[in-house]
């Protein structure tokens, strides 16, 4: 069975590009995260060649994964990178990121984040209240610094169709500015003398299912842009949907670009992918730790939990449960379970699984997005490892946390 491109069953045993993920897990342990850079690089392109009649900036974003190996990979491809914190900003830079090609943005960024940002010589930040843009002004001028690029977020009051955490465009939203407050703005300019307004900001919200929304809140931003001719540039953020189950289909990117295409002629275009480019490049290996039956159900307990990945228990996320070694004939419905003390550590609900034991291995699938940038230490869960798949070898990127880590930072 061929998950993808990078990720099969080979001689009924699941690898990743050229390795056997259980050659991996016998040495470094369960849980882990393991992610194929060979598969990163193909969404890439991808979606770079999906864009390019519209000669698109792709900036990865950070937020989904902020794995040091998987940033200088994406940074010799040629990525640009959204940042949403002084903290990746510096990652990146540390993976080998020249400070031109990252945009900074986020809702509620500090004086020092921006002072950083700013001596840092970021090539945008995309701006999102008036205050903010007030700190700017002032600390561009402390810096003696030339006029900040700034991009301003277009709150379009759009609700996209995705789960309401993921949707930040509609009016209630905390994200970005209606279009009244960027029309005075834009009237004004001379009001921030240190910093260059040069393009719109949108990012409506991630997983989108479908291109409606999207083309709404455009026309929107095109309406106000039309009447700045000085404004050439359009930010359309991320937003981009992968397939989390086996049988789901999604609309392909070169179609989307299609749909863009001839609304944004004599635009440049910025876009921020973060899942579409490493969900499918990773996955989250676990071992069964128990299977019990009790009340007509099946338990199975595994040491993944949502300590290392929170994203079903934070918002009903889905992800593909398969075993390591590929196993024929009948199958059980089972609730699979992390070991937190809490009754939303639940995995995978009903999954139809082949019948598993303690000892047996299984992967989490399309793990590679907002699984180890949102793991924690609750429960004083030591942080799994991260591994690297780049053809037949691998390294580990990370390495899995002790006790003593845990404790590290306390007085």
């Amino acid at each position: 069975m061929v998950f993808n491109s990078s990720i099969r069953y080979l001689d009924q045993r699941l690898t990743v590009d050229e390795v056997d993920i259980e050659a991996i897990i016998d040495e470094v342990g369960t849980p882990a995260y393991v992610y194929s850079l060979a598969r990163m690089r193909r969404n890439f392109h991808r979606l770079r060649a999906a864009f390019a009649p519209m000669s698109a900036r792709l900036h990865f974003s950070v937020k989904a994964n902020g794995n040091l190996d998987i940033l200088r990979a994406l940074n010799a491809v040629g990525a640009g990178f959204d940042c949403v914190s002084g903290g990746e900003i510096y990652r990146v830079t540390q993976a080998g990121a020249d400070a031109d090609d990252i945009v900074f943005a986020g809702v509620g960024k500090t004086r020092a984040e921006l002072a950083y940002a700013i001596k840092n010589g970021v090539g945008w930040i995309n701006a999102e209240n008036v205050g903010e843009l007030s700190h700017i002004d002032q600390l561009a001028g402390k810096a003696n610094s030339k006029a900040v690029r700034v991009a301003l977020r277009l709150n379009p009051e759009v609700t996209a169709h995705t789960h309401p955490y993921m949707a930040t465009g509609h009016g209630a939203a905390k994200f970005g500015m209606t279009t009244d407050v960027i029309r005075g703005l834009l009237d004004k300019p001379q009001a921030y003398p240190r910093i260059r307004f040069a393009g719109i900001h949108m990012h409506i919200g991630s997983q989108l299912a479908d291109s409606d929304a999207t083309l709404a809140a455009l026309d929107k931003l095109l309406a106000l842009t039309k009447d700045y001719p000085w404004i050439r540039t359009i930010n359309l953020g991320g937003g981009l949907p992968v397939a989390y189950r086996f049988n789901e289909t999604i609309t392909p990117p070169d179609q989307v670009a299609e749909q863009l295409s001839y609304r944004l002629e004599g635009y440049d275009l910025l876009l921020e992918p973060g899942r579409a480019i490493v969900a499918d490049a990773g996955l989250l290996v676990a071992e069964v730790l128990y299977v019990k039956r009790q009340a007509g159900q099946t338990i199975v307990v595994v040491d993944a939990s949502m300590s290392e990945l929170i994203r079903p228990a934070l918002y009903g996320a889905h992800h593909e449960i398969v075993p390591l070694r590929q196993m024929e004939g009948d199958t059980e419905t089972a609730q699979v379970v992390g070991p937190v003390c809490e009754s939303a550590d639940v995995l995978g609900a009903d999954r139809e699984l082949p019948p598993l034991k303690p000892g047996d291995k299984v992967a989490l699938m399309t793990a590679g997005a907002y699984g180890m940038t949102m793991a924690s230490n609750y429960n004083a869960r030591p942080r799994p490892p991260e591994v690297v798949v780049d053809g037949d070898r691998w390294l580990v990127s990370r390495r899995r946390e002790k006790y003593e880590d845990v404790l590290r930072y306390e007085i």
